[in-house]
């Protein structure tokens, strides 16, 4: 088991925060090719390893100008006039989601299911009568999908390419102890 950081969005944290996302999809790099299968690759996570949210995010030095912090605020759950520093620049003691990463594996981007995007959390689309829209369903993930992916790169890693993707689904955990 490794203690490893993973990034998300705001609008993918508060779908984790609200249990509606339980996996999600990373690009394979570098690409598989015909003579180099996906298979020869070493996934980014394992099963059992604990990933830390890193979240767009600010402490309050902002307010207070001491050197430690003591309060960490996030933008997923807070409203106000902050200055957000960007999810990158997490650190793992300013986490406040812990997930369990509970399989890895890789398909083309294109193979997802509408079920496997209500985990991703695409779920914009549930009828009131609990009846699923499947293309409206996908339609919702292809938008959260091309959206993290920069312009310059979309036809290499967006919708429309299917890329080779590791598929990593995970669930909630608590902060492992002495971390």
């Amino acid at each position: 088991m490794e203690i490893k950081p993973i990034l998300f969005n705001t609008e993918m944290v508060r779908a984790i925060l609200d249990g509606r996302k339980t996996c999600t999809r990373r690009i394979v790099k570098p690409q598989p090719t015909a003579h180099y299968g996906a298979q020869c690759i070493k996934p980014p996570y394992q099963p059992g390893d604990i990933l830390y949210v890193r979240e767009t995010w600010c402490d309050d030095r902002q307010f207070t100008h001491d050197s430690t912090p003591g309060r960490y605020f996030y933008k997923a759950s807070e409203s106000g006039n902050f200055k957000w520093k960007p999810s990158i620049h997490m650190p793992k003691e300013a986490a406040r989601i812990w997930l369990k990463v509970t399989d890895v594996r890789v398909e083309r981007l294109q193979e997802i299911t509408a079920e496997s995007a209500l985990t991703e959390g695409a779920d914009k689309y549930i009828h009131a009568n609990g009846t699923l829209n499947e293309d409206q369903t996908i339609t919702s993930f292809i938008g959260i999908w091309n959206s993290t992916i920069k312009k310059s790169d979309l036809d290499r890693y967006g919708w429309d390419a299917s890329p080779w993707v590791w598929v990593i689904e995970f669930e909630r955990c608590e902060k492992p102890k002495g971390v």
